[in-house]
């Protein structure tokens, strides 16, 4: 049991809220009522974000790419970066980062997240023994912290467009369709020992990754889980699958292949006026990571467009390098201003845009996780957040106010509880296994330190 002194119900904000939740799901949401004793009392109750797209092993980067070197930095010369970091990370090392990423996702407000798994192999290529053991670590994490796992499994067979052969960091990740099938299945039968929450999709990584008939292939793996896949992230990307396939990677796509409400086109970022409103309308939910967009300079998604066409969205942490769901989204509503010198962008007509946000990310990323939830209703899974009003950030605003404030204002910090599907994982705004997560990732970076 729940009692909320204030939650944001589908029809508005209500108060004093008792929700019951049984395996899991809302079973009953009974409004202006009294708590009872051995309630879970929190000043504001959210329906929980998902954070729909996330590298985690990448959380171990944090910090050290921002130090110029000769010529212009780009996405691509982080590229190179990330692969020779790769390079040394063992599958002990990635379980505790992956650990630490959830737990602060957590932390921060996520209850379950997509994590896009392209790291299968040992350095130089070799499968493990088991060919699903750096899956199995992702699942290890996903089971001490509680969260909400959308395993996201990824094709990566090519170095680049026109089916260039891999090279060096990227033999960790190659796969031809038969090994990604085996591997699949491994991770799919692993997945049974995780909480009945727990989704395996497909990601073929992006289409300079793969090519036309690898990508038939492996779409009828998904058997209508969610397929997820990078395009349109850089201009460099979208020349070269121009010129390899003669149409725009989003164009491609719409037009080869059978794209609807269970895809997530990561980024999307570099579309035509015409793409934005077919991709917008194709039932998709647009995945949208502003931190780490801006971090790589990727350059700003068309909000506006998007909007006008009725297009789904949700938010995501992709890189780690700042794990903030309060910041992804005032960063994406940011990016809109700077680029139209305007204010108040990402809202259609008028109205609250942090509720905008909140409310449509809430929806969005429930549906590309293929997770029931995204509002506070029975029959949904309870992936719910609480936030406390007091707090200096909040204490001010009004009902109308409260999302605004908590985009555009306030801390993560303001998070105090945090359901992951029921499993009641941060209380007082820590996560209940912080500390023996925090020992288990100082031992994995201080070996990575004693290893470089």
């Amino acid at each position: 049991m729940i009692f909320a002194e204030h939650a944001l119900l589908p029809d508005g904000w209500a108060e004093q809220v008792r929700i019951t939740v049984e395996e899991g799901t809302i079973r009953s949401v009974v409004t202006s009522t009294a708590a009872h004793p051995g309630d879970a009392r929190v000043s504001a109750l959210l329906p929980a974000l998902s954070n729909l797209h996330s590298h985690t092993f990448q959380r171990a980067m944090a910090g050290m790419t921002e130090h110029r070197v000769a010529g212009r930095d780009s996405f691509w010369t982080w590229r190179e970066l990330m692969y020779r970091f790769l390079d040394r990370l063992t599958p002990d090392q990635m379980e505790a980062i992956a650990a630490l990423a959830f737990m602060e996702m957590q932390e921060a407000g996520y209850a379950a997240v997509g994590e896009f798994h392209y790291v299968h192999h040992q350095p130089g290529g070799a499968a493990y023994a088991n060919i699903a053991e750096l899956t199995c670590r992702i699942f290890a994490a996903a089971s001490l912290t509680g969260i909400g796992l959308t395993h996201l499994p990824v094709l990566y067979t090519y170095g680049g467009a026109g089916q260039q052969p891999l090279s060096d960091g990227q033999l960790r990740f190659g796969n031809d369709v038969d090994r990604f099938a085996d591997l699949l299945q491994s991770a799919r039968s692993a997945s049974r020992d995780l909480p009945s929450d727990t989704r395996v999709g497909i990601a073929p990584h992006s289409l300079r990754a793969t090519c036309p008939q690898d990508l038939a292939r492996v779409l009828t793996f998904a058997a209508g889980s969610p397929v997820h896949i990078h395009v349109a992230e850089q201009p460099k990307e979208v020349a070269d699958i121009s010129a390899w396939l003669g149409a725009r990677p989003v164009e491609w796509l719409l037009a080869n292949t059978p794209i609807g409400r269970n895809w997530c086109p990561i980024h999307a970022t570099h579309m035509t006026p015409q793409e934005t409103e077919a991709l917008a309308k194709s039932g998709v939910v647009a995945g949208l990571c502003p931190i780490t967009e801006a971090n790589l300079g990727d350059g700003p998604f068309n909000g506006p467009g998007w909007l006008a066409a009725g297009g789904a969205f949700g938010i995501g942490s992709d890189s780690n390098v700042r794990i903030s769901l309060t910041e992804e989204l005032r960063t994406l509503e940011y990016s809109q201003r700077l680029r139209d010198i305007a204010r108040n962008v990402m809202v259609v007509k008028d109205g609250s845009v942090g509720r905008f946000l909140y409310t449509k990310a809430a929806l969005g990323g429930a549906q590309a996780l293929g997770r029931n939830g995204g509002q506070i209703a029975v029959g949904n899974l309870a992936d719910l957040t609480a936030i406390d009003l007091t707090h200096p950030a909040l204490c001010a605003l009004g009902p109308d106010q409260i999302l605004d404030g908590l985009a555009f204002a306030a801390p993560d910090s303001v998070v105090t509880d945090l359901w992951s599907a029921g499993r009641h994982q941060v209380k007082d705004g820590q996560h209940i296994h912080r500390a023996k997560i925090i020992a288990g990732w100082r031992n994995a970076v201080r070996s990575l330190v004693d290893a470089s």
